[in-house]
């Protein structure tokens, strides 16, 4: 496929990555949004439970066999992630189950347990790439302060300080959803137009969504207005180290944006309508009555096709994500791992499978 045909796709990903960091009486759509994604930094513990499905995934044209092998374990793939997190003392574990399709269909189960300095990984028993036999079933214990001595760096605990992290997902949540106008990206929706979990009640439900006609203005508003604000964020003190930036990366991204074409800009984005199409995205948020963000899902349905060489990509897919337990002791089933192996033993093993 050709460089354009990329760039389309790359233009896109960065706009859904960026929107998709919003969290979610009555209030107008966007204020609601703000407003719970504020509440939403007041969860001191929670479950939380993901999913995300392809519903569709074709290719047409011309195309490699490995390719076609890649299209058909895809699929009909589906990511699910169970996680339960408290703050203080720090601790989380999750569960990533990976449902693969086609010749090559399986599952994979990884689970991880994160304290304030380590992260615990279970190594998992994966079909098509033998494990030693000692390790599978066994935590890998990775210590995240000798991790940083050995690459010669000092261990920053921010990166594991999830309220810094809330906080700072808030305030960039918030920065880019004013940009966005009411009557043409973010409305109301009757609660009925969803299917919510059983049992859940929604204040609220908003909608983000972007349709073929407004995706050029959506991204346009991401790059020129959002984006040189949200590098403003990224450039206080705490939230640059947090991420191990300089002042020079951020003058350095910010000089970038303002040197921006604006022709050549909107030449791109009229270029990749050419390629794009969009049949549906939204991004729903369903309000409790506490305030809090506590379901979301979206909805996803494109097709990257080129007039050219007349390939085309057809791609839907599904998210859905609820938090359960706000603020109550949560119970943790993994716990601490004491079944452990650490980096070294799990190197020496490998090595002696020839890896």
């Amino acid at each position: 496929m050709s460089r354009k045909f990329f760039m389309s796709a790359l233009i896109l990903l960065m706009s859904v990555t960026l929107v998709l960091t919003g969290c979610g009486a009555k209030k107008e759509p966007k204020e609601a949004l703000k407003s719970a994604a504020v509440t939403a930094l007041n969860m001191d513990s929670y479950v939380s439970e993901s999913q995300i499905k392809i519903t569709d995934l074709k290719l047409e044209g011309e195309s490699s066999p490995e390719m076609g092998v890649v299209f058909s374990m895809l699929k009909d793939a589906e990511i699910n992630l169970t996680q339960v997190y408290q703050k203080e003392p720090m601790q989380s574990e999750a569960s990533l189950e990976v449902k693969l399709t086609g010749d090559f269909s399986t599952t994979i189960t990884l689970q991880f347990v994160t304290t304030k300095d380590k992260i615990y990984v279970k190594i998992p028993s994966i079909p098509f790439l033998p494990l030693p036999e000692k390790a599978v079933g066994k935590f890998l214990e990775l210590d995240l302060k000798e991790l940083a001595e050995y690459s010669g760096e000092e261990f920053d605990p921010d990166l594991l300080d999830t309220e810094k992290t809330q906080k700072f997902v808030a305030e960039i949540a918030n920065v880019i959803l004013s940009e966005y106008d009411n009557d043409k990206f973010i409305k109301d929706i009757d609660p009925k137009d969803i299917e919510l979990p059983e049992g859940f009640k929604a204040k609220q439900v908003v909608q983000f969504y972007v349709t073929n006609d407004t995706v050029k203005e959506a991204i346009s508003i991401l790059l020129q207005e959002a984006l040189p604000k949200v590098l403003d964020i990224i450039a206080k003190d705490e939230y640059r180290a947090m991420m191990q930036l300089t002042p020079e990366d951020i003058e350095e991204a910010k000089k970038g944006l303002e040197e921006m074409d604006q022709n050549e800009l909107q030449t791109t984005l009229d270029e990749m309508q050419r390629y794009l199409t969009i049949n549906q995205f939204n991004m729903n948020t369903a309000i409790d009555k506490d305030n809090y963000p506590s379901y979301q899902e979206m909805n996803m349905d494109v097709a990257f096709s080129d007039p050219d060489t007349k390939e085309k990509i057809q791609l839907a897919l599904q998210m859905k994500s609820q938090f359960t337990s706000i603020n109550q002791k949560p119970t943790f089933s993994i716990g601490i791992p004491t079944d452990v192996m650490t980096m070294d033993e799990f190197l020496q093993e490998m090595n002696a499978l020839g890896y």
